[in-house]
């Protein structure tokens, strides 16, 4: 008996070699990250810096593999239903994870059910900027502008239910105002129109608006989130001018199908940390016009679960709805 019990031991060990090889030598083939916009925008962006770093310190490439279109849907349930073994994770964003529950309609994913949270990558802070000839040069101004002329102040939108809008919508409503919102199609038109002087206000990110406020083609009156920025120390925060805890960014983070193995989560999050937390990585990021965000699988999927209910709650009172 006392021979035979080494033999068991090594038979038990080999009845669990395979699911422990499956964690313990992850990854042992390529990674893909789903991302579900064109290359070159925000998220893509942000996802690739992650990807190749990443790409460095594990013996396997992580691919990133583009989905635009459609609000991000097809991307997102594609990643959704994909096998829950941590080779395919997805960029889950601001409009994807956190807007889309709120104004589409019969979303065929649920983005707290549906998917493991790994770790925020990145903010995407969002400002106001206004054209130099607007008179309204604070938060403060504008709220009152707002007040005084119900419904006739000019906002311009990236469209319907993105980033922006929904934080115009979220600004309009702390403050008790009516806005008149403009949607464009991209932020790139909207802005364009802000600067030659077409509409007068608009709600972009920090990036896209930085060098139009460098050259004085437009003014910045505050960011929307909860302190001023590393490119902009000298913008106020809304929350700081007139709406006390208002806070509205873009952001791009990872998730993975639900059912992966809490390990392979860990592995994940550990280097994605890591890397967020490397000088090189955090000034990169920032001179992007983003702010590098890692933090826990909990600390991300508490987050992803606030942002639902905020943006819900916003769709449901600005009456947003997309077709989907």
């Amino acid at each position: 008996m006392i021979a035979r019990r080494p033999l068991l031991a090594a038979a038990a060990l080999g009845l669990m070699a395979p699911g422990v090889r499956a964690q313990s030598d992850y990854p042992n083939k390529p990674v893909r990250i789903i991302v579900p916009f064109p290359p070159g925008q925000a998220a893509d962006i942000a996802t690739r810096l992650i990807a190749d770093e990443l790409s460095r310190r594990w013996p396997q490439r992580v691919v990133v593999e583009n989905r635009g279109g459609g609000a991000g849907v097809p991307a997102l349930e594609a990643g959704a239903r994909s096998p829950a073994d941590g080779y395919t994770l997805t960029a889950g964003t601001s409009g994807t994870l956190g807007i889309n529950p709120g104004v589409i309609p019969r979303l065929p994913y649920d983005s707290e059910r549906d998917f493991a949270a790994i770790s925020n990558i990145a903010m995407v802070p969002l400002i106001i900027i206004a054209h130099p000839s607007f008179p309204a040069h604070s938060v403060e101004a504008l709220i009152a502008k707002a007040r005084a002329e119900p419904g006739k102040v000019d906002v311009a939108s990236a469209g319907p239910a993105s980033s922006q809008h929904m934080a115009a919508e979220l600004f309009a409503n702390r403050a008790g105002i009516q806005l008149n919102i403009v949607h464009y199609r991209g932020s790139g038109p909207a802005v364009t129109d802000l600067v030659a002087g077409n509409v007068p206000v608009m709600f972009d990110s920090v990036a896209s608006a930085l060098p139009h406020i460098r050259s004085g083609r437009a003014r910045a009156l505050g960011v929307t989130v909860a302190r001023p920025v590393p490119q902009l120390p000298e913008v106020p925060a809304i929350a700081q001018s007139g709406i006390a805890g208002y806070e509205a960014a873009g952001w791009t983070g990872l998730v993975a199908p639900t059912g992966t193995p809490p390990e392979v989560l860990q592995r994940i999050n550990a280097d994605v940390v890591a890397i967020l937390r490397e000088p090189a990585i955090v000034q990169r990021i920032g001179e992007l016009g983003m702010i590098a965000d890692p933090g826990t699988p909990a600390e991300f999927g508490a987050f992803v679960s606030r942002e639902v209910a905020k943006w819900r709650e916003v769709a449901r009172l600005a009456n947003v709805r997309l077709d989907g």
